[in-house]
């Protein structure tokens, strides 16, 4: 297998990311979002990601969270026009306040399922390695804290696993790639710990 070459563009592209979610928080939680999107970036070059995909993953809420359309032309500016689609790809909106969350969420699950771009394979893989650190996530805080982790979310517990359920069945529907049968046990671990209170 050729080394995949992670260069300048990759080094740019962490920078850019911390500076825009240099604020930034997960949601209820205290812990800088940087991580989340460093765990994003592992997982897409874990599952043999190329540096557009890796870059993606950085910026894959950037639009959403830190200034929509402006921010994605300066993604296609700095990062060119395969990482723009895809982070956009990834985004569920561009504007400020969201729409509401179920409808925001049901337009996504939509575009997910029907995308014939040019990027719509490489939006389905980032969005599952983010999908994947989520849950992971998740898990590890329902472990600690129990219940208490869906008052995070605006979907409470039904609605994220309702949430979570159908991104794999879309993802699945795409094919089953070790990333997304990764997710899919994932998932279903989460479930059965959630289902089990």
């Amino acid at each position: 297998m050729a080394t995949r070459r992670f260069g300048a563009r990759f080094r740019r592209a962490l920078l850019y990311a911390a500076r825009l979610h240099q604020r930034q928080k997960r949601k209820g939680t205290n812990r800088p979002y940087i991580g989340h999107l460093l765990g994003v970036a592992s997982i897409v070059i874990e599952y043999h990601g190329d540096e557009d995909e890796a870059i993606a993953a950085l910026l894959h809420d950037a639009v959403e969270d830190q200034g929509g359309q402006r921010t994605l032309r300066a993604i296609r500016r700095k990062f060119g026009a395969r990482v723009a689609g895809i982070v956009w790809g990834c985004t569920d909106a561009d504007t400020i306040p969201k729409p509401p969350w179920l409808a925001r969420k049901k337009n996504y699950l939509a575009h997910l399922r029907h995308d014939t771009s040019r990027t719509s394979a490489s939006t389905r893989f980032v969005s599952a390695a983010d999908k994947l650190h989520n849950v992971r996530q998740i898990l590890a805080d329902y472990r600690v804290v129990g219940e208490k982790v869906w008052h995070r979310f605006s979907g409470r517990r039904d609605g994220t696993l309702w949430y979570y359920r159908e991104v794999v069945k879309v993802l699945r529907a795409h094919g089953v790639t070790p990333l997304v049968a990764e997710l899919t046990r994932t998932f279903r671990e989460l479930n059965r710990s959630a289902q089990a209170k």
